[in-house]
């Protein structure tokens, strides 16, 4: 099955606790602190490869986690580094925050991956903690808390050149005589319904061939679906326009063709406007030799309009492979003639918003402590660092205790609670904990 959607949870792990141990050695009654700092957690990594074609795996299982850093060990042993998870996702597949709908990365090169959660890092070790005045620090650092974000992962193929055209043009039979790609062919509309690519072959060079579903008439409003079937010619470099150049479906080319160009336009103008190469299929059905038939007057006038567009048309038929190799090696010079321009070429794409890490990142604000007061007058003090301190105090021992009352000093939390009027003998509630403000204990 072909999936080129899928929204996930990710999470990454969660840092190591740092570790409140003492050294117990023959000979040294009086050991100091030796606790070892917590491993750091696992990353979260999303990863382009190259042999996969869908989603699909990823539309069925949702969430997914990193490995935790383990707790540190006595004897200042550091914990294990918890175990990073890498994604695996297709080779054009554009990586958004769900949160913001800004592309995070466009994983649309070989090797391209991103970190989209970052393991919390471990707590320090209690020996982190000793001092002058604290020789036996009975508390150490918590480790810090996992990411966890939601992501849309959307997959846009990436080929070289592409084939569009109507339902039942004759795209897949092109596809199987270009290439080895053994795509569904049968004499009904919409045989295609997911996008199939394959290798053309030329002796020194070759290039990704993508049969592109049929579009039908108002396909850019989502028709037939037209939406899931346009996206995915935004990659493609150049474009091959197939026309049933005999008009077998009751139509005539020179409509069929402009449809085709009006909703590509209606899409994207950047889509009309990409290099195109006209296929005038199914020759094969034309007798040239009845020069008062309408199928062969309406073929002329097509070919008229369209060369005065200045495109290039090549006759072919595919179910007798007439006009292929032709046509294929048009293809490749089109993309040769396009390399060269992107080579001498210094724009840049600037028009995709992307996802700004600094801005946006999950932990930007880590340090930052928020003061307020809740309905019931007690003040309340809030942050992702402060939950770090806090869930690392031990509340038994008057050192880590002060430890905390320093750093809430140090940030800024007293001085933002007494601008919302915090008094001595008030309360202040972190998390679930609460104290009693003092002035003393500033010192």
């Amino acid at each position: 099955m072909f999936v080129d959607k899928a929204e996930i949870i990710v999470s990454s792990g969660k840092g190591g606790n740092g570790a409140v141990t003492f050294r117990r050695e023959p000979y040294v009654p009086d050991g100091g602190p030796d606790g070892g700092d917590g491993g750091d957690g696992g990353d979260v990594i999303i990863a382009a490869d190259n042999n996969l074609r869908t989603l699909m795996d990823l539309k069925y299982k949702r969430k997914y986690k990193a490995e935790n850093g383990s707790d540190g060990m006595r004897r200042k042993k550091y914990g294990k580094k918890g175990k990073s998870l890498i994604i695996k996702v297709p080779l054009g597949t554009m990586v958004i925050d769900k949160d913001t709908g800004l592309l995070i990365k466009d994983l649309n090169a070989i090797g391209d991956f991103v970190v989209v959660a970052k393991g919390g890092k471990g707590g320090k070790g209690n020996v982190h903690f000793k001092s002058s005045t604290r020789q036996a620090p009975n508390f150490a650092e918590s480790g810090e808390l996992a990411q966890e974000r939601e992501i849309i992962l959307e997959l846009k193929l990436i080929s070289d050149v592409g084939l569009v055209g109507l339902p039942n043009v004759g795209k897949s039979t092109i596809l199987s005589v270009a290439t080895s790609a053994r795509p569904k062919i049968a004499n009904y509309h919409f045989t295609t319904i997911d996008p199939n690519l394959g290798i053309v072959d030329f002796v020194d060079n070759s290039f990704v061939l993508a049969d592109i579903a049929g579009i039908i008439e108002g396909a850019h409003k989502g028709q037939g679906l037209g939406l899931t079937f346009l996206k995915h010619i935004e990659r493609t470099k150049i474009l091959i326009h197939v026309v049933d150049a005999a008009g077998s479906e009751g139509s005539t080319p020179l409509k069929d063709y402009r449809i085709i160009n009006n909703e590509l336009k209606q899409y994207d103008d950047k889509l009309e406007k990409k290099v195109k190469i006209i296929a005038a299929n199914k020759i094969d059905l034309i007798n040239f030799d009845d020069l008062d038939s309408d199928i062969l007057k309406n073929y002329n006038e097509f070919i008229e309009e369209v060369k005065k567009e200045g495109k290039i048309v090549v006759p072919i038929s595919a179910a007798t492979n007439k006009g292929i190799k032709e046509l294929m090696g048009i293809a490749l010079n089109k993309l040769e003639e396009q390399k060269i321009e992107e080579q001498n070429s210094d724009t840049e794409n600037k028009e995709i918003p992307l996802y700004d890490f600094e801005k946006y990142n999950i932990d930007s604000d880590y340090k930052n402590l928020y003061a307020s007061v809740d309905e019931n007058g007690t003040f309340v003090l809030e942050g992702k660092q402060l939950t770090k301190i806090f869930n690392s105090t031990n509340f038994n021992d008057i050192s880590s205790l002060r430890y905390l009352y320093k750093y809430i000093v140090r940030a800024g939390g007293i001085k933002k609670l007494k601008k919302l009027g915090l008094k001595e003998g008030d309360t202040i509630k972190i998390n679930d904990f609460e104290l009693d403000y003092t002035e003393d204990s500033e010192e």
